[in-house]
């Protein structure tokens, strides 16, 4: 169909959106994306619990069994000692709880390029989103294992010393340890 009204004109306009020049503006182009990964971020949050038979409990059952094995294997096969004044069940835990988080936050930043391949190659946004929304899975999962270590140490009349305050630091380290190796193995894959 021809439109014969010389009034009427089309243009045609090419637009190009790329990446900015300098980190700083790299960085406020992130800022300027995060509704984008609020939306990958509860994607993949909802992919994890909505829609599996075991859901949330997953986050429990995991480091349990990982738990439990250790406490067979370390504890009565090997015949370990616990700190004093420390149960032994605590004290696996609380290491089982960090490896858990770092051990699953660098599997989902490593696949995470992979995973939105179809994405990448559509539309232009900073990349760095993709596997920073992936990490929310992790923290998610630290949290629900981390009630499960306050049951635990209340079941066992155990309360943590002041040095507890250190925690935050322990899982800053494991948060940034897995971005920057699982960032890493994402370009590998």
């Amino acid at each position: 169909m021809v439109i014969q009204n010389s009034s009427f004109y089309l243009f045609m306009q090419e637009i190009i959106i790329s990446a900015k020049q300098s980190k700083l503006k790299y960085w406020l182009d992130i800022w300027q994306n995060k509704e984008l990964f609020w939306i990958l971020a509860k994607r993949d949050v909802s992919v994890r619990y909505k829609q599996t038979t075991v859901g949330a409990l997953w986050s429990v059952l995991r480091p349990l069994a990982t738990v439990l094995t250790s406490l067979f294997v370390f504890g009565k096969i090997a015949k370990l000692p616990s700190e004093p004044n420390t149960p032994y069940a605590i004290m696996v835990f609380s290491g089982v709880l960090i490896w858990t988080f770092f051990a699953q936050s660098l599997q989902q930043i490593s696949n995470s390029l992979v995973a939105n391949s179809n994405l990448i190659s559509k539309v232009y946004f900073p990349r760095l989103i993709i596997p920073a929304s992936s990490l929310l899975i992790g923290i998610i999962d630290l949290i629900i294992s981390f009630s499960v270590f306050l049951l635990l140490c209340v079941w066992y009349d155990f309360y943590p010393s002041w040095q507890i305050i250190f925690l935050p630091i322990f899982i800053l380290m494991a948060f940034l340890s897995a971005l920057g190796i699982g960032l890493f193995m994402a370009v590998l894959n």
